[in-house]
C-alpha cells in the first residue's frame, strides 16, 4: 500500500509531505485547491509521461518520492526480485523532472527508464481517474475491465502466444506462396544449369588431371627427344658415357688404393653412383618406352578442357571449382525441388496452429461468459442501490472465431443496460444520461475494483454527479472496500468524505505573490469542520455542524 509521499515543487505546490494509512482515506479541499494534484505528483512515480509545465515557476526541477509497503503485495515483491531492485519491505520510487522537460526515474534508488515504473506501478496501485466514465464507452476498456475482474490472466497470455504463433506460420506461409513463380523461374535456370554440367560429368579431381596430362602429350616430342640425348650422355652412348667415364675411375682407384690406402675409401664411393647411373638409366628407358605420343587423345583433351574453361567462365568459378559448383547446384535443385512438400508442410502447420489458437480462444471466452455472469448481478444489484431500482446492466460477448481474430481471442465485449422498465438493452452510451452514467461508472468500479489484486485503489472524484442519498450509498461502498484494500479517494461530497476512515485537507494560499498547495490530516474535531462546510458552503451553523457529526458516526 502507498505509506509515504514526498513532493516537491510540482505544479502550484512548494513542499508537501504526508504519510497515508490504510483503510479509506478522503481528500476534500476547496475547489482549485488541487485536490488531484498529489494523485498527478502519483503517476510521475507511476511513470506518467512528464512535461517541463510540471515544474513550479522559478524552479529548476521537481521532485517527488512515493514509499510503499509491500508487505501483502507478492507480485510486486517478486516483480522486484526479477529485475534485481528489491530492498526489504518497502519500495521506493523517486522521478525527477528538470525545467526543460527531461525527467530521470528511480525504483529504490536505481536508476530505471518510465516503462519499468509504468510496469511496476501497475502491481502497486490502481488508479480510477474523474473521467473513467468516458473510458467506459470504449469496447475496448470494457474488455479489459472484465478480464481484469475474472483474473485469466494466465489464460490470455497463452491465446496471446497461440495467436502470435498462428500469425508467424501464417506470414511464413504467405511469403513462400507468393515466391513460388519466382522458385520456379529460379527452378527452371538451374535445372539447365545442371544438365550442362550432367553432361560434363567432370570428376572431382579430373580438372587436375586433364591438365597433367594435357601438358604431357603437348610436349611429348621434346620429352623424347630430350630423353633419348640424357640416356645417350648416361649409358648409351658409342664413343663416351657417364657409366663408362666412372667405371674406368673406380678401376684406377682400386689401383691407386693398393699403393696408397688412403685412396681405399674413394672406389666404393664410385661404385655407389654407378649403381645410381645404372637405376637412373633404367628408369629413364622405361619413361620411353611408356611415353604415349597419340595425337587423337592430345585433341580430345583439348576440346574436354575448352569446355571445362568455357562452363567455368559460365559460372564464374576458377575451373578446379567447377565440380563443387555442380554439387552446389545440385542441392539448390534439391531444395527447390522440396518446396512444394514444404509448402503443404507448412499449409498442414497453420492449420495446426490455428486450431490451438481457436482453442485457446474457445476457454477464455467460456471464462469471459462465466465472469460476465457474475458481474451482471452484481453490478445491476450496485445499480439499484445507486437509486436505479429498476435499471438492468448486461456484457454482451459476441463471438465470431472466423472473422475476429486477435490476440485477445475472437469475442468482441459490448456493455449494454436499461435504465428504465420496458426499454431494451442498448449499449452503455446510447441510453445513459450522464449522472446515470457516472453512477453506472462507479458502480462498475467499485465492483472490479474488488478483484483487482493491486493493494492500493484511488479513487479521483469518481463521484461526479451523484448526491443526495446515493452520495451516502457511495461512501459506504468506498469504506467496504476500504476494509480489505487501501482506498484513496478525492471527493467533494460530504456524504462520501465523511465515510472514510481518516480524512486530508488540501488548502491554497497565496503569499508574496506565490501560491502554494498544502496538504494535511485532520483530527475528528478539523473534520467535523471540514464536513460541515462541505454541507453548508461558507456559512457554518451549528446545524451543520450537527450533521457533519452525524455523517461521522453513521459512517
Amino acid at each position: 500500500m502507498l505509506a509515504h509521499m514526498t513532493i516537491s515543487n510540482f505544479a502550484i505546490v512548494k513542499n508537501l509531505e504526508f504519510e497515508m494509512k490504510s483503510g479509506m482515506t478522503t481528500i476534500t479541499g476547496e475547489t482549485g485547491a488541487g485536490k488531484s494534484i498529489a494523485i498527478d505528483a502519483l503517476g510521475l512515480c507511476l511513470g506518467d509521461r512528464a512535461e517541463a509545465s510540471m515544474v513550479r515557476p522559478g524552479e529548476d526541477k521537481a521532485e517527488i518520492h512515493a514509499t510503499f509497503s509491500l508487505r501483502n503485495n507478492q507480485a510486486a515483491r517478486r516483480w522486484l526480485e526479477d529485475n534485481e531492485l528489491i530492498e526489504g519491505d518497502e519500495c521506493i520510487l523517486r522521478r525527477v523532472v528538470t525545467k526543460e522537460g527531461r525527467s530521470r526515474g528511480f525504483i529504490n534508488g536505481s536508476p530505471v527508464p518510465a516503462s519499468q515504473q509504468k510496469a511496476l506501478g501497475q502491481l502497486l496501485i490502481n488508479i480510477h481517474g474523474q473521467h473513467a466514465h468516458q473510458l467506459l464507452m470504449r469496447p475496448e476498456h470494457q474488455q479489459e475491465m472484465l478480464d481484469n475482474y475474472a483474473g485469466h490472466h494466465a489464460l490470455m497470455e497463452k491465446v496471446s502466444s497461440d495467436y502470435q504463433a498462428w500469425r508467424h506460420a501464417k506470414n511464413e506461409l504467405n511469403r513462400l506462396s507468393q515466391s513460388r513463380a519466382d522458385n520456379e523461374a529460379q527452378k527452371q535456370l538451374i535445372q539447365y544449369q545442371v544438365k550442362e554440367l550432367n553432361e560434363l560429368a567432370l570428376g572431382e579431381d579430373e580438372f587436375a588431371e586433364i591438365e597433367e596430362e594435357h601438358k604431357r602429350l603437348s610436349n611429348s616430342g621434346d620429352l623424347a627427344l630430350t630423353s633419348q640425348h640424357a640416356l645417350a650422355l648416361l649409358y648409351e652412348g658409342d664413343e663416351v658415357n657417364a657409366l663408362q667415364l666412372l667405371q674406368q675411375a673406380s678401376q684406377q682407384l682400386i689401383d691407386l688404393g693398393e699403393m696408397d690406402s688412403k685412396l681405399s675409401t674413394l672406389a666404393p664411393m664410385l661404385e655407389e653412383a654407378i649403381i645410381q647411373v645404372q637405376e637412373a638409366s633404367q628408369e629413364l628407358r622405361g619413361y620411353m618406352d611408356d611415353l604415349d605420343m597419340d595425337p587423337q587423345r592430345l585433341v580430345y583433351l583439348e576440346e574436354r578442357l575448352a569446355k571445362i574453361m568455357s562452363l567455368a567462365r559460365k559460372h564464374y568459378v576458377m575451373p578446379a571449382e567447377l565440380w563443387q559448383k555442380h554439387q552446389d547446384l545440385l542441392l539448390e535443385l534439391e531444395n527447390l525441388d522440396g518446396s512444394d512438400e514444404k509448402l503443404d508442410a507448412l499449409a498442414d502447420a497453420v492449420e495446426a496452429k490455428r486450431l490451438s489458437f481457436l482453442d485457446s480462444a474457445e476457454k477464455l471466452s467460456k471464462s469471459r461468459q462465466r465472469y460476465a455472469k457474475e458481474l451482471n448481478k452484481k453490478i445491476s444489484h450496485s445499480m439499484h442501490e445507486l437509486s436505479m431500482e429498476k435499471a438492468i446492466f448486461q456484457i454482451d460477448i459476441h463471438s465470431d472465431p472466423e472473422r475476429m481474430l486477435t490476440p485477445l481471442g475472437f469475442d468482441t465485449i459490448t456493455f449494454m443496460v436499461s435504465t428504465n422498465p420496458g426499454q431494451p438493452l442498448q449499449p452503455l452510451g446510447k441510453v445513459a444520461s450522464g449522472g446515470e452514467l457516472s453512477r453506472i461508472s462507479l458502480a462498475i468500479q467499485v465492483i472490479t475494483a474488488q478483484k483487482v489484486e493491486t493493494p492500493s485503489l484511488i479513487f479521483d472524484e469518481v463521484d461526479v454527479g451523484i448526491s443526495g442519498p446515493t452520495a451516502a450509498i457511495v461512501g459506504r461502498m468506498l469504506r467496504t472496500l476500504g476494509t480489505s484494500t487501501q482506498v484513496i479517494c478525492v471527493t467533494h461530497l460530504p456524504q462520501v468524505a465523511g465515510c472514510g476512515h481518516q480524512q486530508m485537507f488540501v488548502a491554497k494560499k497565496t503569499a508574496k505573490g506565490q501560491t502554494e498547495t498544502q496538504m494535511k490530516a485532520l483530527d475528528e474535531s478539523s473534520r467535523i469542520s471540514e464536513l460541515a462546510r462541505l454541507l453548508g458552503g461558507s456559512e457554518i451553523t451549528e446545524r451543520t455542524l450537527a450533521n457533519a457529526k452525524e455523517l461521522l458516526v453513521a459512517a
